[in-house]
């Protein structure tokens, strides 16, 4: 992504915060920073966050965005990214979608989880900060 959206050594990201019957969509990471996370990417440049957003659950889910609520917009730092920047200016959409899950090349894995099982899972820390946040985890 050469062409993000980057400013005073800030990105600019989207998430995706997925249910569906009381279970949450997570990838296991295939790349830094490890772990557990919800659909995210950064904001190209030229690009809106909610394009961002219907791209990125597009590629790393193959699902479509019917809908989405913006929950969160904050600045979040110690969030270290790919590209070594410490700090991203977030937007956190819950969304409701449509299709089948599959797998792509950024991440190990991808499922629902129930909150319990979430609680169990090595989490990305910027996502643990929200799914703490949203309180689906203490």
């Amino acid at each position: 992504m050469a062409n993000m959206k980057f400013s005073n050594g800030m990105h600019y990201s989207v998430g995706a915060v997925i249910e569906r019957n009381g279970k949450y969509l997570l990838i296991d990471r295939a790349v830094t920073p490890f772990g557990f996370a919800g659909i995210a990417g950064h904001v190209d440049e030229g690009e809106t966050e909610i394009e961002t957003l219907k791209r990125e659950v597009k590629e790393e889910s193959g699902l479509e965005i019917l809908s989405h609520e913006l929950l969160f917009e904050e600045k979040v730092e110690k969030n270290r990214c790919v590209k070594g920047v410490e700090t991203h200016y977030w937007h956190l959409f819950r969304c409701r979608v449509i299709g089948s899950i599959r797998n792509s090349s950024e991440s190990k894995s991808i499922s629902w989880y129930s909150k319990e099982e979430i609680k169990k899972l090595k989490l990305e820390p910027v996502w643990e900060y929200w799914l703490q946040k949203l309180n689906i985890i203490d």
